[in-house]
């Protein structure tokens, strides 16, 4: 009696605990605070004289809500496919423990606070937001089951964030915001170049499109791809000096990541190997936060 009273009475609370942890699932919790990250950062970075931290939370959670939304709405649209892959598998949506209709509530009043909550800066950030939800969620995500330029069209709502942080503080579309976006642009491709080349199987096993082949296999020249995509990142370095934004020091600070992170994409192709690739990845994790450190501490 005792023991079926204990189990009964610790039920609620292990159901709300994994409630919980699936709606974090849900919106890409861990992933979800890079974009918060990168918009965060570029306010930092276009901001002059005093910054109010009040203004940094609302971005953040701004941020963080819409982007939680386009992460509910593409599990909603791949959970048949997320059962096919193991790393997916136990999405709640694939595992059956939510339905589609919560799902798609949550989503949907994350995006009407997140979108408020932009819209507190400028029409500018909220209306980039809703872009890169709706761009996200309807065109990469189908895309993803069609072609390789998936990873394209997903680098765009990908890169908003730092679109968003600019126009949030400066209310217009600047050199600083276009430089800011083209940098977590063209970075995203050696990124993805090397997590699907990591994944490469359980992307075909569900039918996924959006990582290049050849005869059936892997396609060698990715390694390559990132090495070229890396080396732009060079001029896009050195613009934010050039306007006028930054010193010369972070210039030749995001050359040399650059040239780092270009050398890894090089060496992927060079061994097309797993520990090769995981290199790459690795190095893209730190490229970015270093960048925008460095692009922050040197603002003129």
């Amino acid at each position: 009696m005792n023991t079926k009273t204990k189990t009964v009475a610790a039920t609620p609370a292990k159901l709300v605990s994994q409630k919980v942890r699936d709606l974090g699932v849900l919106v890409k919790f861990k992933l979800n605070l890079t974009v918060v990250f990168s918009a965060v950062m570029a306010y930092l970075i276009a901001a002059t004289g005093s910054v109010s931290w009040a203004s940094i939370l609302i971005l953040a959670l701004g941020g963080f809500c819409v982007a939680g939304a386009a992460n509910a709405l593409n599990q909603v649209l791949e959970r048949d496919f997320d059962k096919l892959m193991k790393r997916t598998s136990d999405r709640p949506l694939a595992a059956g423990r939510m339905k589609v209709s919560e799902a798609v509530l949550a989503a949907g009043l994350l995006s009407i606070i997140g979108l408020m909550l932009l819209a507190v800066f400028n029409p500018w950030a909220s209306l980039f937001g809703m872009i890169a939800m709706l761009s996200y969620a309807f065109l990469y995500t189908p895309m993803k089951r069609i072609s390789p330029a998936a990873i394209a069209v997903g680098a765009f709502p990908g890169a908003l964030p730092m679109l968003i942080g600019c126009v949030a503080f400066q209310g217009e579309l600047t050199s600083l915001a276009f430089g800011l976006f083209a940098l977590q642009f063209f970075w995203q491709f050696p990124h993805f170049g090397a997590i699907s080349w990591l994944g490469f199987e359980d992307y075909q096993k569900a039918g996924f499109k959006f990582v290049a082949e050849k005869n059936g296999k892997i396609d060698p020249s990715i390694g390559i791809q990132g090495c070229i995509y890396a080396l732009c990142l060079i001029p896009v370095g050195l613009l934010p000096w050039y306007a006028g934004y930054t010193g010369i020091v972070s210039g030749i600070f995001l050359t040399v990541l650059a040239l780092v992170y270009a050398w890894f994409g090089w060496n992927l192709h060079k061994k097309n190997d797993r520990k090769a690739a995981m290199q790459l990845m690795f190095s893209s994790f730190f490229y970015l936060p270093l960048a925008l450190f460095a692009l922050w501490f040197d603002k003129i």
